[in-house]
């Protein structure tokens, strides 16, 4: 057994209404990967924020010891210069500075007045060459993509000596090559006696990285894996998390019923809103019938946020060119309250940025897009307000103990409900579920496949965006495969395979 670096003795900490952490105890050795599991909700985020700082000594109850001494954090930057740096699942960083800029923000380099420009781009190039990032740092954060971002994130927990890394949901915005890049950095810095530890919902990269597993379920600790010791396979896991065997991680959809086909999308062009003469979408055409799940699937920055955003009341992008037909009639959506009335609901991926109003209660948010519904003579009825998103808030199963509750205090699974709920009572026909299951667990997954089942069957048209493989191929009846703003290939449930998939995205000539 090696040196114990970290140890959380009985942490106990309650938000209003709700207990979040139940007498948690957390050990962690020097050197290892210590990965945190559990469901959305079950407090793994609240455990790491009380370690970081972010909720200070004297707002929980217990003991963090650190390097044999019990540590009474006030506020981050004590936890810092402790060597214990906290990366967090959204990205902390500024589009319009450059990395350099970014990654010594609150942390700069030269005297008290005065920045030292070159000692603060040489040594961010030094941090930069350490996770394998080529670019300069004098480059602008917007003019890179989401996985080198990433990994100016750990750049900059490097330039701040960290000697433990926590990584909160590290390639929930990733493509598979920069998942797999990243956690093989992980290891690397394993080799050099860095300590981490990673939360993630997905568990295959659990069993890729991690020496020890500590599952978290309702606010308190289950058990401790320790790899090394035996065999720790998905389904053990998922056993931990959730308490019982989910056999099958996609629901079966009884009695399919496909019927006529509900949008029609014809030669679908989108140029850039910025860079005009760019198209993001190129010449695309699709439909989606009755009772269907049509997947959508490309490597990251392949145009299909785009091109979902721009069929909804061409919400993105400029020149848009082609037709868009609804139950055999060609509409022209200009706007999203347009697509709204028309029937058509789109779930952004985003949904703390562009879906939710982090700071309004479950209830303001669930009428948000049909204020219509709860409003009589252009008043707010409170009361049918409150009525709908109890009936949804019970339909969906979302646990929160009241729709006054705000959404920013609920898990990401849950929010993923709310969101949900926002868009049923809109009573759509068909649904752009845009990465419906980013950053929730296997639980709530499997509870948002049953509300995707369930739409279907009563016969609403479904069009699911993921990054996912498995997700698409579980949840799809048939698949559309998009490369570079086209589509590469069409195939049907029982053909795909991630094989035959990726077999598309290479053969166009464009892939990755």
């Amino acid at each position: 057994m090696g040196k114990v670096i970290l140890e959380m003795k009985n942490i106990t900490k309650t938000f209003p209404g709700v207990k979040a952490l139940d007498n948690v105890n957390l050990k962690v050795e020097e050197g290892e990967i210590h990965a945190l599991v559990g469901e959305n909700g079950a407090g793994k985020s609240t455990l790491m924020n009380v370690l970081s700082g972010i909720y200070p000594y004297g707002t929980y109850e217990g003991d963090i010891v650190y390097n044999g001494e019990v540590c009474k954090f006030q506020k981050i930057k004590d936890s810092e210069e402790k060597g214990i740096v906290i990366i967090h699942q959204e990205l902390a960083l500024v589009p319009q500075m450059s990395i350099g800029e970014n990654m010594f923000l609150g942390n700069e380099r030269g005297k008290k007045n005065a920045i030292n420009w070159n000692e603060t781009y040489g040594e961010a190039d030094k941090y930069l060459k350490m996770v394998g990032l080529s670019e300069s740092s004098r480059v602008l954060i917007k003019d890179i993509g989401t996985g080198k971002q990433q990994l100016v994130e750990i750049a900059k927990a490097l330039a701040k000596n960290a000697k433990l890394l926590i990584l909160d949901e590290p390639t929930s915005s990733l493509n598979e090559t920069d998942s797999r890049a990243l956690l093989d950095l992980m290891l690397e810095f394993k080799k050099q006696g860095m300590t981490m530890i990673i939360i993630t919902h997905k568990l295959n990269e659990v069993v890729y990285v991690a020496d020890k597993i500590t599952v978290v379920r309702d606010g308190s600790t289950v058990e401790t894996m320790d790899c090394h010791e035996s065999k720790i396979d998905e389904d053990r896991i998922i056993r931990g998390m959730v308490g019982r065997e989910i056999t099958n991680r996609f629901p079966k959809r009884e009695n399919v019923n496909i019927g006529d086909i509900n949008m029609e999308v014809d030669h679908w062009t989108v140029h850039h809103p910025l860079y005009t003469e760019r198209k993001v979408v190129d010449d695309v055409s699709l439909n989606v019938k009755k009772g269907e799940v049509v997947g959508i699937y490309g490597l990251m920055g392949a145009g299909r946020t785009e091109l979902a955003m721009s069929i909804f009341g061409k919400s993105y992008g400029s020149g848009i060119t082609g037709t868009l037909k609804i139950n055999g009639k060609e509409v022209d959506l200009k706007t999203p309250r347009e697509a709204i009335e028309a029937k058509i609901a789109y779930v952004t991926e985003d949904r703390k940025g562009n879906g939710l109003v982090l700071s309004n209660p479950i209830r303001v948010n669930t009428s948000l897009a049909n204020m219509k519904g709860v409003s009589n003579k252009g008043v707010i009825d409170v009361d049918k307000e409150y009525a709908v998103a109890a009936e949804y808030k019970e339909k969906l199963n979302t646990k929160a103990p009241t729709v006054e509750q705000n959404v920013g205090n609920l898990s990401g699974g849950n929010q993923q409900k709310v969101l949900l709920a926002k868009w049923m009572f809109t009573d759509p026909e068909i649904l752009i579920l845009d990465e419906p299951t980013r950053g929730i667990d296997v639980g709530a997954k499997y509870e948002i496949y049953c509300i995707i089942n369930d739409l279907v069957r009563s016969g609403k048209s479904v069009i699911m965006i993921s990054s996912e493989l498995p997700e698409v191929l579980g949840m799809s009846d048939r698949i559309y495969i998009m490369n570079e703003g086209r589509f590469v290939g069409e195939l049907n449930a029982y053909e795909a395979t991630q094989e035959s998939i990726m077999a598309n995205i290479i053969q166009s000539g464009r892939g990755e």
